[in-house]
């Protein structure tokens, strides 16, 4: 039967979905407009989750990074150093030989990194 489920599990589903796909990195608004991208609004979506359901996101950021593209697990990550910063620092070990590239944004500044770049630099600032 349709419609079966809580709202915010359907949210939380999809927001991890779009995280799967994510072709793109940016935490904030990008662009002159600073606008928001929904792959950020969908990482947005699964953070405002964490309080109130770690165990359920924690399940949706494990789907990410076993499934997920390369800015997909990035996300996953950086959100798992939120609920479980052992099991983030394993994840960023594990990902720091991808040389898979993806696009980065900061402001309106776009770049691109490797998955590999990028989790090296997480494990260093931490």
């Amino acid at each position: 039967m349709f419609g079966i489920g809580k709202k915010w599990e359907r949210d939380l589903d999809a927001a991890a979905d779009e995280l799967v796909a994510a072709d793109t990195l940016a935490f904030g608004g990008v662009g002159f407009a600073g606008t928001l991208l929904p792959v950020t609004e969908a990482y947005n979506r699964v953070e405002a989750a964490l309080d109130d359901h770690p165990e359920e996101v924690r399940e949706r950021l494990d789907r990410v990074l076993a499934e997920g593209s390369p800015a997909g697990r990035a996300y996953a990550a950086t959100l798992l150093e939120r609920i479980d910063p052992t099991a983030a620092r394993a994840a960023w070990t594990s990902l720091r030989d991808d040389p898979t590239e993806f696009t980065t944004f900061v402001g309106c500044v776009m770049g691109r990194s490797t998955l590999g770049e990028y989790a090296a630099q997480r494990l260093a600032a931490a």
